[in-house]
């Protein structure tokens, strides 16, 4: 996409729905992006409206905080449609972007909205029944009154055409990047099996738990680590634990610092990612950036981040998971070629073109 602007731009992000470890891979997204764009130079000034939760835990660059805490969630929807526009044309915006779904409908500016995936309408039954229709309706008016759309991988912007009335040249596909620290972890595997994933349902963490017991009955030495938040299948999880026959090789560590999480890859033996509904499937890239062999559910959006560099089953097969573990921890696949793919996603890259989709939905007045 080409630069249209003829001044530089005043940015807004719209960064309300961040709560510090508690929305998982947006927050990490978000915090990648701001930080590339800060390395990258560009002329516009950037600007984030944060939260009462945020206050504690900055985002990179220029933040404006506002009254409202992310935790209180009607509040939080309730600010961003009707005091955000304000506090849009108080500081000047030119363009808002909106990376968590949901954008104000009465915008001052042109909008640029993230979707990271429409699960609600290819799976809406994990979702809580009071959840759900505040999904729908605040997605649906995000989407078609958005002046461009930013979808994370192939698939989702597929999905936004299938289930809304939009313009295919209103959506750009711009890919995650991944933490280039990654690449220079030191290595020290142990017989630990990792997986980095919120506990939600379509995680398909219980089936990995049920599937980790008969592997343990076949390497008693290795361990298996849950390591996110704790969602929506938590319960489920722990007692799919209790049930697996080694409770004691299993362990769920909630939401992770940075660090502690690279920690984990450095030692990881093998990387695991049972999804079976992904947007983009950011911890899977970052495994292969790691060097570790890595096993993953063979659908859409994570063969189009891995590519042929991983090991790939069906995620509703128990016996075809427990063969493609096996498979990888008696003859571990050389990772070069997957470090190789990693390296072609930058975080550098993903500010690039979503500036870039900033600068087209400023049109070529400004």
């Amino acid at each position: 996409m080409t630069s249209t602007t003829r001044r530089p731009l005043t940015i807004g992000v719209n960064a309300l729905y961040l709560s510090p470890g508690g929305v998982g891979g947006t927050e990490v997204y978000l915090r990648n992006l701001l930080a590339a764009c800060a390395r990258i130079g560009h002329p516009h000034r950037i600007v984030s409206f944060t939260n009462a939760e945020t206050g504690g835990d900055p985002l990179p660059g220029t933040s404006l905080p506002l009254a409202v805490r992310a935790a209180n969630r009607p509040a939080r929807i309730a600010w961003e449609q009707l005091m955000l526009p304000l506090a849009c044309t108080r500081h000047g915006v030119d363009v808002l972007l909106s990376p968590g779904f949901t954008a104000p409908l009465l915008a001052p500016c042109p909008t640029v909205t993230v979707f990271h995936d429409l699960q609600h309408k290819r799976h809406p039954e994990h979702f809580r029944w009071w959840d759900l229709p505040f999904w729908r309706l605040l997605l649906f008016q995000s989407a078609v009154s958005s002046t461009r759309l930013i979808a994370v991988s192939h698939n989702t912007k597929r999905d936004l055409l299938h289930y809304y009335p939009l313009r295919d040249a209103a959506i750009d596909v711009i890919h995650h990047g991944v933490d280039v620290s990654f690449f220079s972890l030191a290595r020290a595997p142990e017989d630990l099996l990792l997986c980095v994933s919120t506990l939600h349902p379509h995680k398909n963490v219980e089936r990995l738990v049920r599937v980790f017991g008969a592997l343990h009955a076949r390497h008693p030495g290795l361990c298996l680590v849950l390591a996110g938040i704790k969602g929506f299948a938590t319960e489920r999880i722990e007692a799919a634990i209790a049930a697996s026959g080694c409770p004691q090789a299993i362990r769920i560590t909630g939401w992770l610092g940075r660090d502690e999480l690279r920690s984990l890859y450095a030692r990881a033996r093998v990387f695991v990612y049972p999804s079976t509904f992904e947007g983009f499937g950011m911890p899977v890239l970052e495994a292969m950036a790691a060097g570790i062999p890595t096993v993953c559910s063979d659908i859409a959006p994570l063969r189009e981040v891995a590519g042929a560099a991983a090991a790939l089953f069906d995620p509703h097969d128990d016996a075809s998971l427990l063969a493609a573990l096996d498979r990888t921890l008696a003859s571990p696949p050389d990772t070069a070629a997957a470090r190789a793919r990693a390296q072609t996603f930058t975080w550098e890259a993903t500010a690039r073109a979503t500036l870039a989709a900033c600068e087209a939905a400023a049109g070529p007045g400004l």
